[in-house]
């Protein structure tokens, strides 16, 4: 991923409590580095010798909207004019789960429609993902 000309942006509900919106950011980062394992930086020594883990070499802002907000976002994003747009949810449906057998069996019973949906992360050409969250506040 290059970050001149791609952009990765979450877009969370405004209304989450902090936990549930700290466990939201956790569990689409780790989707985010599965998916492009190009954005974690290496290993970095400090100047006492201990070692860090790469964390991601970009920027990844979280936005904020409502939740009509993010179903309308999710709506267009089936635009073929987005199909370049990687995006990853999470969902009540998925949040509600303690284990992923669950979420698989849950998320086959439910319709789109049916999920609520807590975050999108959404990564692609900058102008795409600028005209889809542009306008979206930064969450403080």
């Amino acid at each position: 991923m290059n970050p001149a000309e791609e952009k990765c942006v979450m877009v969370a509900d405004e209304a989450l409590p902090t936990g549930v919106l700290a466990n939201t950011a956790a569990i689409l980062g780790i989707t985010l580095g599965a998916r492009y394992p190009e954005v974690v930086g290496p290993d970095v020594t400090d100047a006492s010798g201990v070692t860090h883990p790469g964390i991601t070499t970009f920027p990844v802002p979280i936005l904020k909207s409502d939740a009509e907000g993010l179903r309308a976002l999710r709506q267009r994003l089936k635009d073929p004019a987005f199909q370049e747009v990687f995006t990853a949810d999470f969902s009540d449906v998925a949040q509600s789960c303690q284990v992923y057998d669950e979420y698989e069996a849950k998320a086959a019973r439910t319709p789109e429609d049916g999920h609520s949906y807590l975050a999108l992360l959404l990564c692609g050409p900058k102008k795409q993902v600028n005209k889809l969250t542009g306008s979206l506040p930064l969450l403080r």
